[in-house]
């Protein structure tokens, strides 16, 4: 807005008509600008920005979609363009960074220190979880699942589905892990993805009294068993056929996991067990003895004939 300059160019003394002239608006929307400098719409405005900024302390790499649908919740009716002018204004950018190759998208820096190390096995239940967010696309657009799992068991103790995919989804699903385990000190693994560094998910992890730990970048190995448990839903729900809306993919996700992975799933009861000593272990299987060799002794006929050919004949050739 110019008007402000206006009226500093006047204490100057330039005149009004001549400094409205040149900057390209007339007169009259001066004086009206003086009569009320603050009006209704730079009043909205000003609220709008402190929430859009609030919103992006939770996570930086929201965009002003995300930001629109985020207002929207927050019961802030507005459109995505007046978001984007707004967001563009006052410099608030995404933190997302393009780069020329690969994905275009830069993890941040991790949050907590990786307290795993690739060691995915546990000797209780609640020791350490880990979580991860996959996505599936169907005809109406694409659906985010972010699920966790216990390492002792294999267990999905909590998850969480949803159209978006916003540290929101993150939070849900440790919610309903905690609300259904009540872990105590429990290590939770993950990612550098952006919902789990944001602060709403940290915010959840001290809370609950648990201790955040995240692999390094570009190391699916550093999340292994949980990468192992999204290509088996992979194999037997997301890619067995075309999807029409997300409603169906959910309820198959849920009904899958609830009822297959958990009741039906194959597991040896002694895989995160095994004592240190085998033989002192009565309940442990032991190894099959090994069967002795026979070896193969001519019977009295075959004797008696050798013995005879040799005497009559000598020599065998």
């Amino acid at each position: 807005m110019m008007f402000p300059l206006v009226r500093d160019l006047a204490l100057e003394g330039i005149p009004v008509s001549l400094s409205c002239r040149v900057l390209g608006f007339s007169r009259q929307g001066y004086y009206a600008w003086r009569a009320d400098p603050v009006c209704d719409r730079d009043w909205s405005d000003a609220h709008v920005i402190n929430e859009i900024r609030a919103i992006r302390e939770k996570d930086s790499t929201f965009g002003y979609r995300l930001i629109t649908d985020e207002l929207k919740d927050a019961h802030v009716m507005m459109g995505e363009n007046r978001v984007h002018r707004l967001c563009r204004e006052n410099l608030l950018y995404s933190s997302t960074i393009k780069s020329k190759r690969g994905s275009g998208k830069t993890p941040g820096p991790a949050v907590h220190d990786d307290l795993l190390q690739r060691n995915f096995t546990a000797s209780r239940v609640n020791e350490k979880w880990l979580l991860d967010i996959t996505e599936h696309s169907t005809n109406s657009g694409k659906l985010y699942l972010c699920a966790i799992m216990d390492c002792s068991s294999r267990r999905i103790v909590g998850y969480s589905i949803d159209a978006r995919m916003k540290s929101s989804l993150a939070v849900n699903a440790l919610r309903h892990a905690v609300n259904a385990r009540e872990p105590i000190n429990t290590i939770v693994h993950s990612d550098r993805g952006s919902q789990f560094r944001s602060k709403d998910f940290t915010s959840e992890l001290t809370k609950n009294g648990l201790r955040g730990s995240m692999g390094r970048v570009g190391a699916a190995g550093d999340n292994a068993a949980m990468e192992s448990f999204f290509a088996l839903l992979q194999k037997n729900v997301l890619n067995r056929q075309r999807w029409e809306t997300r409603e169906d993919l959910r309820l198959e996700i849920v009904h899958w996991i609830e009822a297959t992975y958990h009741r039906r799933r194959r597991k040896q009861p002694w895989a995160n067990s095994r004592p240190s000593n085998l033989k002192e272990s009565k309940n442990w299987p032991q190894p099959r003895p090994k069967k002795r060799k026979r070896t193969c002794q001519p019977n009295s006929g075959q004797t008696r004939f050798l013995t005879s050919y040799k005497t009559e004949w000598g020599p065998m050739p």
